[in-house]
């Protein structure tokens, strides 16, 4: 089956509150995974008395959420009852760096017992990524490469590190732990270098757990709340950063809160963008609004009003003036709306973030939109000959993924017509990206651009089919 689905799962589950002075909202999607390995907390107001704090955290999971999921439930729990002293005044700091930390080791120690993580039944990990709000102070929490943003001023005022084979600190320990960095991963496997779970990759003896090939150890980083310049934090799993850098996703969420209270919606539109950008991992995102973040503004509305109908006046002439063409698809009409400068488009997101408009109106005016294939994601590029050469290699790219090119020249050497319907190929690779079926790094059937001529398809058809893996995994 392989690490990804024919078509994403674009289901969200989406969820808001309010408390302590914040408003928050989030979002998550599976998208092209073939499993949703993403979890998240969020908690306002904590018990042992401190319910002045609150807490939040997105989890990657990989190889599997069963770490994700259990940390999701637990993580808070064993931060706040490791004996730390967790209070607002400037000299508890230290403590509840202190605390934070000894919750991640105990959390890591605890779940190794687990019976299934314990016998090697279940090899899966989870990256943290966190933030803890006390009255007067911001913890940041990260261990691996998930990652939180803070807005402040208008900018991005504060993110967190990756944790990163390649990053020289990980790597000495990495090396002193008598592993090794390949292909930017731990051994070649792993792309991240701190994790909880991740149990293969802690039992080196005579070396403690933060010494250990991965290391489940957060970074704590401590910034003073600023009432006035603290707008919002973001945090969100590497399928959203995969596809926006830091100040993107702060312009685009800044735009939207322009325009909408909604946090759940605000939420969406960020993981709906990523997928159009061409994520293709599961996506998680919670939005963390601080006092000081930008209220609804009448003269954005207006001018996202005038954006909408502009898009939507501009799919009804390309339709409307089709000719003897016959109606363009969706991937063409999308293309051609690129081409123009489109004012007034949403900071960081783009035409990405109004796929949505534009498909709506597409869908309603093109009466043969389910004969013709207009959904980007399911790589339907049209209906032609060509169109269907595109398909047919992308297929065979995908199930033969790793061993494709081979496959190809093998089959192309032996090829002799058949009749229709005659059986394909059988895959016979076993469908794995590494053998212990860890961080899986295969790409998806991406999706495709119909071609200007049925030739000239087929000539990019087989160059693509052809072209060396670009997958920095391979």
């Amino acid at each position: 089956m392989g690490a990804f689905l024919d078509k994403p799962k674009t289901e969200k589950h989406s969820a808001h509150g309010d408390g302590n002075g914040l408003r928050y909202g989030l979002s998550s999607m599976q998208g092209w995974r073939v499993e949703m390995e993403d979890a998240h907390t969020a908690v306002v107001g904590l018990p042992h008395g401190l319910t002045d704090w609150s807490f939040f955290a997105v989890y990657d999971g990989h190889a599997g959420s069963r770490v994700a999921n259990y940390c999701s439930g637990h993580l808070l729990e064993h931060i706040l009852s490791g004996g730390a002293e967790f209070s607002s005044g400037p000299g508890s700091v230290e403590g509840v760096k202190d605390g934070i930390r000894a919750g991640f080791l105990k959390i890591d120690e605890y779940m190794r017992s687990f019976s299934d993580l314990r016998q090697g039944l279940d090899r899966s990990g989870s990256t943290a990524v966190c933030v803890l709000l006390s009255p007067s102070h911001l913890y940041f929490i990260n261990c691996g490469d998930s990652r939180a943003v803070l807005s402040r001023d208008n900018k991005v005022g504060f993110s967190t590190q990756d944790h990163k084979p390649c990053n020289p600190r990980e790597k000495e320990r990495i090396q002193k732990a008598g592993g090794s960095v390949m292909i930017q991963r731990v051994n070649g496997s792993l792309a991240v270098s701190r994790a909880l779970g991740d149990y293969d990759y802690k039992c080196v003896d005579g070396k403690g757990p933060t010494e250990q090939l991965v290391s489940p150890e957060p970074e704590v980083c401590v910034l003073e709340r600023a009432a006035e310049g603290d707008e919002f934090v973001v945090l969100a799993c590497d399928g959203i950063w995969d596809v926006m850098s830091n100040e993107e996703l702060c312009e685009f969420v800044r735009s939207r809160l322009l325009v909408c209270e909604d946090l759940e919606k605000v939420c969406n539109a960020v993981v709906d963008t990523c997928l159009h950008k061409g994520s293709r991992d599961n996506m998680s995102v919670v939005l963390v609004c601080l006092p000081g973040a930008p209220k609804i503004s009448e003269e954005a509305v207006k001018k996202e009003e005038e954006l909408d109908k502009y898009l939507e006046a501009r799919v009804e002439e390309l339709l409307a003036n089709c000719g003897e063409a016959g109606t363009p698809d969706l991937v063409s009409v999308l293309r051609s709306i690129a081409t123009e400068n489109i004012p007034n488009l949403p900071p960081g997101g783009g035409l990405a973030s109004k796929r949505s408009v534009i498909e709506a109106v597409y869908n309603k005016l093109n009466p043969h939109k389910e004969e013709e294939g207009v959904s980007l994601e399911e790589g339907e590029g049209g209906s032609g000959p060509a169109a269907h050469l595109l398909e047919a290699l992308r297929q065979f790219r995908l199930h033969h993924r790793g061993q494709y090119r081979a496959a190809l020249e093998d089959s192309l050497a032996a090829y002799q017509l058949r009749p229709e319907g005659a059986g394909q190929r059988r895959r016979t690779d076993g469908g794995g990206d590494h053998d212990d079926g860890r961080e899986r790094t295969a790409s998806p059937p991406s999706p495709p651009s119909p071609p200007p001529s049925p030739a000239a398809a087929e000539s990019d058809a087989c160059q693509d089919a052809l072209a060396p893996e670009s997958d920095p995994a391979f």
